[in-house]
């Protein structure tokens, strides 16, 4: 598997663009997403608002690069591959489009079609606000409290998150450490305590 990378760019909040062409009307909505659950969550939400609809194509596209697009009925090569390649023109990941068209009576041939589903889509993420993540792994420190200043420095040092701290028994923080970080992390709490702290990196990831 293709290591996620350290850095992405996706979309915030929502967003709706209208294109008419020769009396179909296409809406292109934008929508981040994480899992194959969201999209099937919003998909679901989409094709209800929008019952009376005579297409839904879509594309998304992962962090890890896996995406996946329907020309929902309209001609192969006109919609699905359409949209997803104006995620890939904007390089944008995480990200879910959802072309809605209405047709107006007119048929407006391959050529002209694929172009109305790919600018109704790239003009929505031109126009989405975006933001940058960076990925996180889920980390356990345990440590005695003699290193409990250590632990809280490096914590800030290297800007990680915290999600969980307990202090029954041996205290142990749970936080989310930037990915590429880790090891230099792990190596100056080690330094730091002599080998006396224990980090537990596991294999979960978030980006933030």
């Amino acid at each position: 598997m293709k290591p996620l990378p350290a850095h992405i760019t996706t979309v915030s909040g929502s967003i709706e663009f209208r294109l008419k062409e020769k009396g179909s009307l296409f809406i292109a909505e934008v929508f981040h997403v994480e899992m194959e659950a969201d999209v099937h969550e919003i998909l679901i939400k989409v094709r209800k608002k929008y019952y009376d609809s005579t297409h839904n194509c879509y594309a998304y596209k992962f962090a890890d690069e896996s995406f996946k697009y329907s020309d929902d009925g309209e001609p192969s090569g006109t919609a699905g591959i359409r949209i997803l390649n104006a995620i890939n023109h904007e390089n944008l990941f995480n990200v879910l489009v959802i072309v809605t068209r209405y047709f107006g009576g007119t048929k407006l041939g391959i050529g002209p079609l694929g172009k109305a589903y790919y600018e109704a889509a790239v003009e929505t993420l031109i126009k989405i606000d975006k933001k940058s993540q960076q990925l996180h792994t889920k980390t356990t420190i345990k440590y005695d409290y003699e290193f409990s200043n250590l632990v809280h420095r490096l914590i800030s040092n290297f800007s990680a998150k915290i999600e969980k701290t307990n202090f029954d028994g041996t205290p142990n923080i749970s936080c989310l450490i930037p990915t590429e970080s880790i090891e230099q992390f792990a190596k100056e709490l080690e330094l730091g305590s002599l080998s006396k702290i224990k980090v537990e990196v596991s294999n979960l990831n978030e980006y933030i």
